[in-house]
């Protein structure tokens, strides 16, 4: 699982940051319909976001050039047991009162 810092992660939940887990492509039944947005990231980067149509929630996304994996949103889970992060990225980008656990991976 991952926190994400950049500035396009904020914007996009309106939170802090954003937290993500990643499966392998195969590793995921998708079922039912959804709405899909294409967004270009800080960087250039583009993902495609898959929305449920009736609340407009995020169900997960896919990132270009990674295809063959799934970006869910941890809060979709809605399982307050759900594992901590294991790594942390874009913290060049995070607001200064935010703090990660030490024993995370830790990415610029």
């Amino acid at each position: 699982m991952s926190v994400c810092h950049c500035l396009s992660c904020q914007r996009r939940t309106g939170g802090v940051f954003a937290a993500q887990a990643r499966f392998p492509r195969q590793a995921v039944e998708i079922s039912g319909t959804g709405t899909e947005y294409v967004r270009v990231g800080d960087e250039g980067g583009r993902c495609r976001f898959t929305f449920c149509p009736t609340c407009g929630a995020t169900v997960y996304f896919v990132m270009e050039g990674t295809e063959d994996s799934i970006a869910i949103p941890v809060g979709a889970f809605a399982e307050s047991s759900f594992p901590a992060p294991t790594f942390s990225v874009y913290e060049d980008r995070m607001h200064s009162w935010v703090t990660m656990p030490k024993d995370m991976e830790h990415m610029a």
